[in-house]
């Protein structure tokens, strides 16, 4: 005797299977949600971990990857043995001035290969774009000639001048795309009111773009704050070190040995201004970066 299938058999069927695979969808994606953080802030947390712990943990075997006691001695020596409150303002002091350096120059630089289309900017918008493809060791040699031509070495002027150089290009690129598609509506209203070009992008302008200032504006700061090789070639006198070179240089009362937790707690303390500055400006940061500033 023959059996009759169910014609709503299909049907039902049909949604549970699309479900199944949604679901599957989703936990493939919070799972590579989870990897990527794990992989990115791993390292991050095995340095903060290293810098509370004993010197014989850092050293034990089997590794001790949880430590069950906690030290702050890394940190007191940090601050007792070196000037490293020091190292801190110089780092501060240093990407701050080139920083504003590279808005206050690439602002306008911008605005004028947007707006103003001059002769040949075409080919300063590619030469711009060239020069972020050089690496920037090619110029140690060239900048180390520089600075000791015009009597540099020891000074902040040898680091804020080629930091704002090297990041004036990204400046420029990023500035200008935003710069672009801003209404033009505005900028001929401002002129009807008698506005110059100058008054026109501080007042009027700039407001506009202040995300896209402000993310510019850190990416600079932290392309500076991480600087080393730079930093290690034209300062040598201690007190003016940056915190990159004074991390690399901590010293350890064996040469066998390596100071693993001074260097660590070094770490964590230069993060911690950029993790200051990012979380003061994450609204702007994450309206800077969807704003479409790549485009253009």
């Amino acid at each position: 005797m023959a059996t009759l299938l169910d014609p709503n058999q299909s049907v039902t069927t049909e949604p549970s299977r699309k479900r199944v695979s949604i679901s599957l969808r989703d936990a493939f994606f919070w799972l590579a949600v989870v990897a990527i953080v794990i992989f990115c802030l791993a390292p991050i947390l095995w340095q903060v971990l290293t810098s509370f712990k004993f010197n014989e943990d850092i050293s034990a075997l089997p590794t001790i990857y949880f430590p069950r006691r906690i030290t702050l001695q890394h940190y007191i020596e940090l601050f007792t043995r070196r000037p490293f409150l020091r190292y801190i303002f110089n780092s501060i002091f240093v990407s701050s001035v080139s920083t504003i350096a590279c808005l206050a120059i690439g602002t306008p630089a911008a605005y004028a290969l947007a707006r103003l289309r001059p002769l040949g900017g075409n080919l300063v918008q590619l030469g711009v774009l060239l020069i972020t493809l050089f690496p920037s060791i090619l110029l140690l040699q060239g900048l180390l000639e520089v600075i000791q031509l015009f009597r540099l070495g020891n000074n902040y002027l040898a680091l804020i001048i080629p930091y704002t150089a090297l990041n004036l290009p990204l400046t420029i690129l990023v500035m200008r795309s935003f710069f672009t598609q801003l209404p033009r509506d505005l900028e001929d209203a401002a002129r009807v009111d008698g506005y110059n070009t100058g008054q026109m992008l501080v007042q009027i302008l700039a407001p506009l773009t202040l995300p896209a200032l402000v993310t510019t504006g850190i990416l600079t700061f932290i392309a500076a704050w991480n600087e080393f090789i730079f930093a290690l070639t034209f300062i040598t006198e201690e007190t003016m070190k940056t915190i990159p070179v004074a991390s690399a240089q901590l010293g350890s009362t064996s040469v066998f040995e390596i100071p693993y937790g001074p260097i660590a707690a070094a770490t964590v303390v230069g993060t911690i201004p950029l993790v200051i500055l990012v979380l003061l400006f994450q609204r702007q940061i994450v309206q800077g970066l969807t704003a479409g500033a790549v485009k253009g």
